[in-house]
């Protein structure tokens, strides 16, 4: 495994991240595997040297924050880990049980703390921007975590680059914690973050740890067709997909993408990984499996080199998007 630093921090970090939305309660989704299924998963990923776990409150409401922390204390070094959690999303249906006011950040991390079974969380992100609570109060509740010790570092989620580049100015004007990183949503399908959001966290070195590195499934070759929704169980639940990817164009991508795989019999996974680990602004994209080769695949592309030919006929096919994966 290849490392690199979160962003301008001195902590190393896994040049993949396991995401662990896929574990937890299958009730939630029916595509998530249970505590017992999941746990080879995390010594599979510790074994080959991922140290790099990204879960979030909202996942399986609360559930793959138990298994995450229960898989990370039996299988690996707390010390040696990095895991990032996430707070907004609605957690029950009471009137405070979402957002990012101080009364909810608090909670959340709180709770948070407990389903992990940790005193520290290492990286605490915003899933989301909130429209309804003033940034300096949720800047400012997540610098109290930072200096209660309860959260090491702090990260932000999809969001327009302008409302990002504005709470880190606040941030630096107020001296209060700074986001250390950018979860966004960014693959070979959707690469609108090109723009504006990846230049800024460059510029800011600012980590940028993409979400749905394969387009939900679409770059993983599993679909033989567009509107193949049956291929996997999660493609046959996963409504989002269908509103981030639906643009005429995007087949053309999974095309290429399959046509450069071929050539050199690899799977289309592993090319779509391998390109974004090649862009300098890259730090590590989150890898969500089910199947366990479908993770060694994702760790063999690491050492996966594409030529400049390659990436030319990857990125050839791209038409501009309409914005996706956040509201706000």
């Amino acid at each position: 495994m290849k490392f690199t630093f979160l962003g301008r921090t001195g902590v190393k970090i896994s040049r993949l991240c396991l995401g662990c939305m896929s574990y937890g309660d299958p009730q939630w989704r029916p595509w998530v595997l249970d505590e017992s299924a999941a746990q080879p998963f995390f010594r599979t990923a510790i074994e080959h040297g991922i140290n790099f776990f990204d879960t979030a409150d909202m996942y399986s409401l609360g559930v793959s924050e138990v298994v995450t922390g229960n898989a990370i204390r039996k299988y690996a070094n707390r010390e040696e880990c990095v895991v990032a959690t996430k707070v907004f999303n609605a957690m029950g249906p009471g009137p405070n049980m979402s957002g990012l006011s101080r009364k909810h950040i608090q909670q959340g991390c709180e709770a948070s703390l407990r389903r992990l079974g940790f005193e520290t969380i290492d990286l605490y992100y915003l899933h989301r921007f909130d429209p309804f609570t003033p940034i300096d109060e949720t800047l400012e509740a997540l610098d109290q975590l930072v200096r209660q010790g309860k959260v090491r570092y702090i990260g932000a989620s999809s969001t327009a680059a302008w409302r990002f580049a504005k709470a880190m100015a606040f941030s630096e004007q107020r001296g209060l914690s700074r986001f250390v990183a950018m979860q966004n949503h960014y693959n070979l399908i959707y690469r609108e973050e090109e723009r504006e959001m990846i230049p800024l966290c460059q510029e800011d070195q600012v980590a940028v740890i993409p979400w749905s590195p394969l387009a939900r499934g679409l770059l993983a070759g599993t679909r033989t067709k567009p509107d193949d929704v049956a291929s996997t169980k999660r493609a046959q639940s996963d409504h989002f997909a269908r509103d981030l990817y639906d643009h005429p164009a995007d087949w053309d991508v999974v095309e290429a993408t399959r046509r450069v795989a071929a050539d050199r019999s690899l799977e289309p996974a592993q090319v779509a990984i391998a390109w974004l680990l090649a862009k300098p602004a890259i730090t590590a994209p989150i890898i969500g499996a089910t199947k366990l080769e479908h993770l060694d695949a994702a760790i063999q592309a690491v050492d996966l080199q594409l030529s400049i030919e390659e990436i030319a006929a990857l990125e050839s096919p791209y038409q501009p998007h309409a914005v996706r994966g956040f509201d706000y």
